[in-house]
């Protein structure tokens, strides 16, 4: 499959439903952290919510259950490779990291840590064709829009590495979710092309991630001496952590295919920027303010799409 050139209308619908969807799943999920004091917990909650709206949707609707129904026939006949179809077990342990990270760093600095780890790792899926438009080359254009977007993570953080409170765990943790939603965008892209259904395709997605979360919680509870939390105090808008996600991957499953991983991940990250922006403007956690090196890094990211978009642009 072919990658499409792109336009401004599917730059406006990654950027929404993509960009400002992820930041607000961030801060979501980093808010029931706090109030719960545990992330896989919290991850449990989110990925699980948005997995059973999704049931209730399919239930509902024949052209999800339809397009759920085509994925086994794709493997038993040798169209999708069985590796792809449990790609939710990636985002299950990519929201496990955003909830913890989040909760110590706030969403503008967790958002341009995992720039660097998902813009680097689109640059090697796109090149070893892991993604359903196949092997894309690695051209000066390309790696250099992944490198500015490299640059932004390294501006946007100037401006807070002497904040005592920064962790570097919870950077490392960004930077490997970065990774880790880059792989899974690919494979969620191959899972979409045998369905033909992007929801059909989210549903498979929260099945899986649900179950993952579903062993890291009970190993954390039975092994680990964790205990089952239930929050009683926090604002309504933390429970909608599943709702923003599933948001982001039924746009990535529909965007992939057509755009490719990288940029798909460029525009999707200009949108979380500037969403993340807002969140800790308005809303800041704990320490953390909106700082100018930010507002900077967020400007090079949308230079970053220019750039990888070339003469599209």
């Amino acid at each position: 499959m072919a990658v499409r050139p792109l336009g401004l209308t599917a730059f406006a619908v990654i950027f929404v439903l993509s960009g400002f969807m992820n930041a607000l799943q961030a801060r979501a999920n980093g808010e029931l952290t706090l109030h719960l004091g545990n992330g896989v917990q919290a991850a449990l909650f989110s990925f699980g919510s948005g997995f059973v709206l999704l049931t209730v949707v399919a239930l509902l609707v024949p052209s999800v259950r339809a397009g759920a129904g085509r994925i086994i026939p794709a493997v038993r006949a040798g169209e999708l490779a069985w590796w792809a179809v449990p790609s939710g077990i990636l985002g299950g342990v990519f929201i496990g990291l955003q909830s913890y990270s989040t909760a110590l760093v706030g969403v503008a600095l967790f958002s341009v840590g995992m720039v660097a780890g998902q813009t680097v790792n689109s640059l090697v899926v796109d090149r070893v064709g892991l993604s359903p438009t196949g092997k894309t080359a690695l051209t000066a254009r390309r790696v250099a829009a992944a490198a500015l977007a490299v640059i932004a993570v390294v501006v946007a953080s100037s401006g807070r590495t002497q904040d005592t409170d920064v962790s570097v765990p919870a950077l490392l943790a960004a930077l490997a979710g970065g990774s880790l939603v880059a792989v899974q965008q690919a494979l969620n892209g191959r899972v979409n092309v045998a369905s033909r259904q992007p929801i059909a395709t989210t549903w498979v997605n929260f099945l899986f991630g649900t179950l993952a979360l579903l062993v890291g919680a009970g190993i954390g509870l039975g092994l680990l001496g964790a205990s089952a939390q239930v929050p009683t105090s926090g604002p309504a808008w933390m429970y909608f952590g599943g709702l923003f996600g599933l948001t982001f991957i039924v746009t990535a499953a529909w965007a992939v295919p057509r755009y490719g991983v990288l940029v798909f991940a460029l525009v999707t990250i200009a949108g979380q920027l500037t969403a993340a922006l807002v969140l800790d403007a308005l809303a800041p956690v704990g320490s953390n303010r909106l700082l100018w090196p930010l507002l900077a890094g967020a400007l090079l990211t949308f230079l970053a799409v220019l750039v990888a978009a070339g003469r599209r642009a």
